[in-house]
Parts: C-alpha cells; structure tokens; sequence
C-alpha cells in the first residue's frame, strides 16, 4: 500500500467515525465467503457499516484523537480485525448475540467505543445490548414525568366538576 492510499484510508476513517461515532471491533477470522457474506447481509439490514481495516491504519486515527477514552480500545487491535460502524449504539451488540444464539462463534466482540465510553472484551456484550439510545432514554423519562399529570386528569374527571369532588380527590391524592 503506497503512502497516498494510506492517507486516503485513515482519511476515509476519520469521515467515517465523523458521520457514526459509536464503533464496535469484532473478530470475524476464519468465516468462510459465504458466512462472510451473511454477515455483511445482516448488517446492511440492521444499518450498520462493516469495514475490515488494517489495524495500524485504525490505530492511527485513534491516537490522533483527543479523547483519552477511546484510547482504551488500542490494546485490543490485535489480529484480524473488523469495525461496525453505527448509529444505533446497541443495533451491533443486539446482531452479534443473535448471530452466536444461532450457533456461530464469529464475529466474536473485541471491544466497542459507545456513547463515548470504552468497553472493553467480550464479556461486555450483554451490557451494550442494554445500552439505551438517547430517543429511547428522553422517551422514558417524558412518560414518567407524564403518568403524575395523566393520573391527577383522570382522578378529576372521574370526581365530576362539583367543587367538592374536586377537593375530595385533591385529598386522596395528598395522602
């Protein structure tokens, strides 16, 4: 590879993590090219960009960042490598654990850079399956902050629009 092509990879890198912040770093050696393409198949459709780069490359692009919490995730390029890129921070998780359901042992999770946080080996793949995007966390906490309200309405309503009735269930609910 000629010092232009290797500019234009890390380049290619940068845009890349620029565009999907969230990574994961999985093992995929030894799939055959059929498995292989399945797996490239399954995370199209889960929205998920799979690139195999050289490890040095990558490694490159993470030393220049200033994040010293990405920089966790160096020791583990080691050997074959692939990065899936996404947006979703949990979508890659949730498609490894159902691939290794269904029998297969790669990819195999090396570690993950999510939600700027570092995780590290493949015992962490049950904690990023779990992991919440922002849209489902702002979610859960507007319909908690609604159900008080919606339960105030609905005791009113059922109370009838007498004063008294009112008061009664202004009452019960300070109780």
């Amino acid at each position: 590879m000629t010092k232009e092509q290797k500019i234009q990879v890390i380049a290619d890198i940068k845009a890349q993590l620029a565009e999907t912040p969230n990574f994961y770093i999985v093992d995929i050696a030894g799939l055959d090219a059929e498995k292989s393409a399945d797996l490239r198949r399954a995370c199209f459709e889960a929205g998920i960009k799979l690139s195999v780069v050289k490890n040095t490359l990558f490694a490159h692009v993470l030393k220049e960042s200033e994040n010293d919490e990405i920089k966790a995730i160096l020791p583990i390029l080691e050997g074959p490598s692939a990065i899936m890129y996404t947006v979703s921070p949990n979508s890659p998780a949730k498609l490894i654990k159902k691939l290794q359901k269904a029998g297969a042992e790669k990819p195999a999770l090396k570690g993950a850079y999510v939600q700027e946080c570092a995780f590290v080996g493949s015992q962490t793949l049950d904690a990023l399956c779990n992991i919440k995007s922002k849209e489902e966390l702002i979610g859960q906490i507007v319909a908690s902050l609604q159900a008080p309200a919606a339960n105030v309405i609905s005791a009113l309503q059922s109370a009838g629009s007498t004063v008294a009735g009112v008061l009664k269930t202004l009452e019960e609910k300070g109780e």
